[in-house]
């Protein structure tokens, strides 16, 4: 069977996503967003040139959600978002930045990027205290050069970021300890921000945040996907319950849903995954659809799923993602996954 990537009559790049928050303040974002940490120079060096025309194509297109944060290249990511911002009217899109890491000054040579190439003169220190998200919400306003950011993510409290579940489970402790939730909820109740939560590579510090707080949306990168769907059972029903909303990032587990031989951001596949990423590509195939196509479409028919923001570091990676979503795919395509084993009972299928 072939011809199916073709253009629906709606298009999801502009579809919005129209929610109220459990705090009561409603949003928009479009179903498909841009995720900006590609263009924090993620493994490669861009020139500013090309960031600018990315996010103006992407702006062309209908993107109308923006997601960054101060540690995708230093600054840099929320810098280059910032350029397209500033030229719109903050009632057009919606941004999010993230709170949780400090930029500090320091020599060239002790400037560690990570997986950010040739990033500005600074190294991160983490803060979750009142200060310190205070702190990082002022500077990412700086950076950004704008009056307001719409959502505000506490930054990776998870056990892939601080070497094990122990330690994530303190970070969340700073958080409501010393003041960093508490600054999140001033800034929410004093309409300078509309919406809370946190921005992880894990469901379990979600669960804790319901239990622990009163969030208002989730950043959940590479954990619901065709690959994982565990939150489906384990995360996605509270949320359900509470009116909390769920932005996915990482749709295509860092590449592998896409044909690269990246998982989780490295090399390294377990077998278990290599293999059923080679069967989701075997039923893809089949129907003459797109791997990625399969993989974004998939995660936004969660009714909690507000958007999907996979990362465009190139003009051509944008309008590739675009294709995407937009996609005409088969039923019976997700009928073969779902009888394969692929997608779990509780995960839902488009159109059902």
């Amino acid at each position: 069977m072939t011809g199916h990537l073709m253009t629906s009559p709606q298009t999801p790049s502009n579809r919005k996503s129209e929610f109220q928050t459990p705090q009561g303040r409603r949003l928009s974002l479009s179903e498909f967003g841009f995720g900006a940490a590609p263009l924090g120079n993620y493994r490669r060096t861009l020139t500013e040139e090309e960031c600018d025309a990315t996010l103006a194509r992407a702006w062309e297109l209908g993107v109308r959600y923006y997601d960054t944060a101060p540690l995708y290249g230093f600054g840099l990511s929320e810098m280059r978002v910032g350029r397209l911002l500033q030229t719109k009217k903050s009632d057009e899109y919606v941004l999010s930045s993230k709170v949780g890491r400090l930029l500090e000054p320091c020599p060239p040579d002790e400037a560690d990027g990570l997986i950010f190439e040739n990033i500005p003169p600074f190294k991160f220190v983490y803060d979750y205290s009142y200060d310190g998200v205070m702190r990082s919400y002022e500077e990412s306003l700086k950076r950004i050069g704008v009056d307001r950011i719409d959502i505000l993510y506490v930054h990776d409290i998870d056990a892939f970021n601080h070497g094990g579940r122990g330690a994530a489970l303190g970070r969340a402790r700073e958080l409501m300890d010393e003041g960093g939730w508490r600054a999140l909820s001033e800034l929410r109740d004093s309409g300078a921000v509309d919406a809370i939560g946190i921005g992880v590579n894990e469901w379990e510090p979600c669960a804790l945040m319901l239990e622990q707080a009163d969030p208002d949306i989730f950043l959940l990168a590479g954990r619901y996907t065709l690959l994982e769907q565990a939150p489906a059972s384990a995360l996605f029903p509270e949320c359900e319950k509470r009116g909390v909303k769920i932005v996915i990032g990482g749709p295509y587990n860092s590449g592998i849903l896409v044909g690269r031989s990246t998982y989780n951001y490295f090399e390294d596949i377990p077998d278990d995954i290599r293999n059923k990423a080679r069967l989701i590509e075997k039923i893809c195939k089949k129907y003459d659809v797109p791997m990625g196509a399969a993989a974004l479409q998939f995660v936004l028919a969660h009714p909690v799923v507000v958007s999907v923001i996979p990362g465009s570091q190139t003009l051509p990676e944008l309008e590739t993602n675009i294709r995407y979503v937009e996609a005409g795919i088969p039923a019976e395509l997700w009928l073969d996954l779902r009888s394969e084993g692929v997608i779990g009972a509780n995960a839902p299928i488009p159109g059902e």
